[in-house]
């Protein structure tokens, strides 16, 4: 049926009507963040059969379009996740880099000054002034050991109150998806099938959010909502459901914390499957940077203290008497895992024949109910153990007590808080042992002053390959060369940032010249309309006047 001159025209200033108001509400959005620009899809209305022929019956509005490209945004919150894990991991190692690398605060000048006085006393070995300089060298050593352990367990106070923070932040963002997704299925189905583009644009920016905090990945479901994974497929968001992320202390350590997902009541850990973002990059630093920065740091206090120990015991002081232990160590820490169900207790200690193959690494020790065995931490490979009881491995002895069963596991961190915990046993300067233990002690006898002095160069660390301040120098090298590759990385995905987000602007961002000349070509059509509906308008008038005749 045919609607005539003036119902076509009247879908003109329709179809016309929606497009000005589409035009204006892209420019009013034209700064506003993760806003995709829209657009009016315009169709014939079915025409009408006459004797002539068809005639058209003018136009409608078919959809009101986001302008989007799946990959382009895809692409653009991979790259948000990645340029936001290598600052973070920049920023950060940074950090402890500038820390143990500092001329002053650093542990170099510290073992410099520290040998000085050692050589001081092989040059005066009766001086008790030079003496009571080693004695106070020696404390202001073990003073830049407890404060450098102090910034760093600082540093790791402040990455538990990171991780509750993050993990707080990715529940508030995965509680408002999946509320998005609610609203976006609510209002498909009251449009009957016709998509809420502004809701759309809403859910994308919280998902860009959480990208920001967290790699993940996006599966677009039939109905509309989104579903939301992390980690090695770990739901975060199933429809209009967020499962809870929760940080937990790790089985071993209370102030180690892992992340677990808490679904359908079950709390599953999977700090080792998260990457990306602030949160990969945060645990990423913890575990290849902060731990072995410290254990390392450690390390150079367990090898100067048990190295100076042992040759300070081969001598003797100005009263005759047997050197005694100049340095204070502590054995390396040892956790049993909660989980375990059997009654062993394992103790370690440091092997002082083979102290140079202590290394840097912790080591989890596990029972499969019929063998010890030992691995690494950092990747999981194993460690040879040599003995049947006690066991020895990379400098350690490691000592088992009572009854294992399978599964059983403890955690052993040979220098984790050794640098903490070392301290000065010797107080008396007349008890430095100077001179050696073959010869009556003699006012100038500095034979054993010379070698303790000779332990500055000696090679007595890294399987007899590096002095202590050579492996301080290794361990900062390493530390900085991270930090650098971080830096590179973080510059280069900001660039590559950059680009995602200029591809997805050149496709979806409102472009002001293109919106003002679709504003001119849609108010010069509905003018061009209203001039039909005026010529239908005067047509009309036109035969009633000839009626009225």
């Amino acid at each position: 049926m045919a609607v005539g001159l003036l119902g076509t025209a009247a879908s003109g200033l329709q179809a016309f009507q929606r497009a000005i108001s589409v035009t204006g509400h892209n420019i009013s959005n034209a700064n506003t963040d993760g806003y995709t620009r829209q657009r009016v899809e315009l169709g014939t209305r079915p025409p009408s059969f006459t004797g002539q022929g068809f005639i058209g019956n003018g136009v409608q509005v078919e959809s009101i379009e986001r302008v989007f490209d799946e990959f382009v945004t895809e692409r653009l919150r991979n790259t948000t996740s990645s340029s936001s894990q290598y600052e973070t991991l920049a920023l950060l190692s940074g950090r402890v880099s500038n820390l143990l690398g500092d001329d002053q605060a650093g542990l170099g000048n510290g073992l410099e000054a520290f040998f000085n006085a050692v050589q001081a006393l092989a040059d005066d070995p009766s001086s008790i002034p030079v003496r009571q300089l080693l004695l106070a060298e020696g404390e202001s050593l073990v003073a830049r050991f407890h404060n450098l352990d102090t910034q760093l367990d600082s540093m790791r106070d402040e990455i538990n109150g990171s991780l509750s923070n993050m993990v707080a932040e990715i529940n508030s963002l995965s509680t408002a998806i999946a509320e998005a997704n609610r609203n976006i299925v609510d209002a498909t189905s009251q449009g009957s099938g016709a998509a809420p583009n502004d809701l759309l644009d809403e859910r994308d920016n919280l998902i860009n959010r959480l990208s920001e905090l967290v790699s993940v990945r996006t599966v677009e479901q039939e109905n509309g909502a989104t579903n939301v994974f992390v980690g090695s497929g770990q739901s975060l968001v199933t429809g209009f459901l967020a499962s809870e992320l929760r940080t937990v202390p790790n089985n071993f350590d209370n102030r180690h914390l892992d992340i677990a997902v808490v679904g359908a009541g079950i709390s599953t850990v999977i700090t080792d499957n998260l990457t990306g973002g602030q949160l990969g990059a945060t645990l990423d630093f913890r575990d290849r940077m902060l731990d072995p920065a410290q254990n390392g740091l450690g390390r150079i206090a367990v090898t100067v203290a048990m190295e100076f120990n042992r040759q300070h015991g081969l001598g003797m002081d100005l009263d005759g008497v047997a050197g005694t232990d100049f340095f204070s160590v502590t054995a390396p820490q040892v956790a049993a895992n909660l989980n375990n169900t059997g009654t062993a207790s394992v103790t370690a200690s440091f092997d002082s024949a083979n102290i140079d193959d202590l290394s840097t690494d912790d080591y989890l020790l596990g029972f499969d109910g019929a063998a010890w065995s030992l691995s690494r931490v950092s990747d999981g490979q194993p460690v040879t153990m040599t003995g049947s009881g006690p066991f020895f491995a990379d400098g350690l002895q490691i000592d088992i007590a009572g009854g294992a069963a399978a599964g059983d596991r403890f955690l052993i961190r040979p220098t984790r808080s050794a640098s903490a915990d070392v301290s000065m046993l010797l107080g008396n300067p007349r008890e430095i042992a100077a001179a050696a233990s073959a010869a009556a002690p003699a006012p100038g006898d500095n034979s054993n002053a010379l070698l303790l002095a000779n332990l500055q160069v000696a090679q007595t660390m890294e399987n007899a390959t590096t002095s202590f301040q050579g492996a301080y120098g290794q361990l900062v090298g390493e530390l900085g060369t991270q930090t650098r590759s971080a830096q590179i990385n973080a510059d280069a995905q900001a660039a590559l940032l950059s680009q995602a987000q200029q591809s997805r602007d050149a496709v979806s961002g409102v472009n002001l010249d293109e919106e003002a000349a679709n504003l001119l070509r849609f108010q010069q059509a509905y003018q061009a309309i209203a001039q039909v509906i005026s010529v239908a308008d005067s047509t009309f008038q036109t035969l009633l006047s000839a009626v009225r005749r």
